[in-house]
């Protein structure tokens, strides 16, 4: 089985846009290879957070995961920060990088603009970490969003520099498309963020979920319900296409048009059929949540298995600098 890994940072509440963009795609194809997740927790270290929020929130994402579908015992999920191996391969892929592929990555751009204040060198050195948390367990296959294709390019070139300068070490990883684009917020005009207070938690109830649908935008020609609309150009008949089987989404684009429905009853409908899936998320989690000390011990178990695959990657790699050390890892 090819190797894919991917990555999720701990940094708050995981919202439908998590859920339908990236963790459902996991689940569905953690089967098809040998699979690695990450709670990279030392990505989220380069913006501000509070430390002693931190393992509270590593563990509820860990929770979430596992209650989203995630195979404790198929998949490897484990906290990169216990595993020593990334911060060490990060150094040494550091020394083969030239400056000028990092200058040219957007994310360190948009990222310095969202925090003024704390512009710091882990910010820039971001997509290094990330190959070397792809290339230590020498993934090749990574699933990403569209807006996530440079960093795995990114990620093929380093393999690319260490081996023609070190020779043959890494495989050039791939990135698998996910068909689920980015998905914009309830205010219709940013991607979904916490930050930004437009989202739907999984987690959330019913009742809350629904106080934030009821007010969300959508098409701005309907005043009135017998005003008919256009719903390829509104963000809740989108999130219909998320949750809505095709044959009643087809009814609710042409009560849309025709004004048959009004758009409160097209978000009643919306929410009802969200909850189908997330309702079943939300009593596992509850449940799991019950017994954080087996998932504690799953947790150290996996960190066990990383460490011994980083440490034979990183004796490889030593090797190949010239550094073979006398003593092991």
């Amino acid at each position: 089985m090819k190797v894919l890994f991917s990555g999720i940072q701990p940094t708050g509440t995981l919202h439908i846009g998590n859920y339908f963009g990236a963790i459902k795609n996991w689940v569905k194809i953690q089967y098809d290879y040998k699979t690695y997740i990450s709670v990279v927790d030392y990505h989220a270290i380069t913006i501000e957070y509070d430390p002693g929020k931190m393992p509270e929130k590593v563990m509820d994402l860990t929770i979430n995961l596992f209650a989203c579908g995630i195979d404790l015992e198929k998949t490897i999920l484990f906290i990169q920060s216990e595993v020593t191996g990334h911060a060490d391969l990060t150094w040494i892929f550091n020394s083969v990088t030239p400056m000028g592929e990092l200058e040219r990555m957007t994310q360190f751009k948009d990222k310095a603009k969202q925090h003024k204040k704390n512009v710091n060198v882990g910010l820039f050195d971001y997509p290094v970490l990330q190959a070397a948390d792809i290339l230590l367990y020498k993934g090749e296959v990574v699933p990403v969003g569209e807006d996530q294709v440079q960093h795995i390019e990114f990620t093929r070139e380093v393999a690319r520099y260490f081996n023609k300068r070190y020779g043959k070490t890494f495989p050039e990883c791939e990135a698998l498309l996910t068909k689920s684009p980015r998905i914009m917020g309830l205010d219709g005009e940013n991607k979904m963020s916490k930050s930004m207070n437009n989202f739907i938690g999984i987690l959330e109830t019913e009742n809350q979920i629904w106080d934030k649908v009821s007010v969300a935008k959508t098409d701005p020609a309907r005043i009135k319900k017998t005003d008919p609309g256009n719903p390829f150009i509104c963000n809740i008949y989108y999130y219909h296409k998320l949750v809505t089987n095709e044959e009643a989404r087809e009814e609710v684009a042409e009560g849309c048009r025709t004004a048959g429905i009004g758009c409160l009853d097209c978000k009643k409908i919306f929410v009802t059929n969200l909850m189908r899936i997330l309702n079943p998320i939300r009593e596992r989690y509850e449940n799991l949540k019950k017994n954080t000390h087996s998932i504690r011990e799953i947790l150290n178990n996996n960190a066990d298995k990383c460490r011994h695959i980083a440490k034979q990657t990183l004796l490889e790699t030593k090797e190949r600098l010239g550094l073979n050390p006398v003593w092991k890892l």
